[in-house]
């Protein structure tokens, strides 16, 4: 087990199954030391945990576990391009999407249930770039989509 799986586990986490494609992508590619990956949603077991929009039916604190939950899914996704998430050398940039009722205005809280998740598992190199996106609508209803690009060797 990877160092990195390890402080999942000691955090009472694990990397889930990579989910498959919803369309016509793959969940990530790994190339000149870039991992990137395609819109994460927060699928538990193939499904989705909650739907609707943020400040809503689904509230900040639950939006924030999804965002997480979207993290350990691009880690999956990278993992399985890059073998080993040990060879992750900085998390660079993440781009939180949330589908946000017309009065929700909190989309980075909701983004810092991603952020605060990578500063846990990476330490200093869980720091990145971030964007926060509310928008009207996201695949599947679900409530955040999240794009993950990692540095590795």
């Amino acid at each position: 087990m990877s160092k990195i799986e390890t402080r999942l586990a000691e955090l009472g986490l694990a990397l889930p199954e990579v989910a498959a494609p919803v369309a016509a992508y793959v969940p990530a590619i790994a190339m000149n030391g870039r991992a990137l990956t395609s819109g994460q949603l927060p699928f538990v077991s193939g499904q989705l945990p909650a739907t609707g929009k943020v400040g809503a039916e689904v509230s900040l604190e639950q939006a924030q576990q999804l965002a997480a939950t979207s993290v350990l899914n691009a880690l999956a996704a990278i993992k399985q391009e890059i073998g080993d998430l040990d060879r992750i050398t900085r998390v660079v940039k993440v781009v939180v999407f949330v589908a946000s009722a017309p009065q929700f205005t909190q989309q980075p809280l909701v983004a810092n249930g991603a952020s605060e998740l990578l500063g846990q598992i990476f330490g200093d190199r869980g720091q990145h770039v971030r964007s926060a996106v509310g928008v009207a609508v996201l695949p599947l209803d679900a409530p955040v989509e999240l794009e993950l690009e990692v540095g590795y060797q």
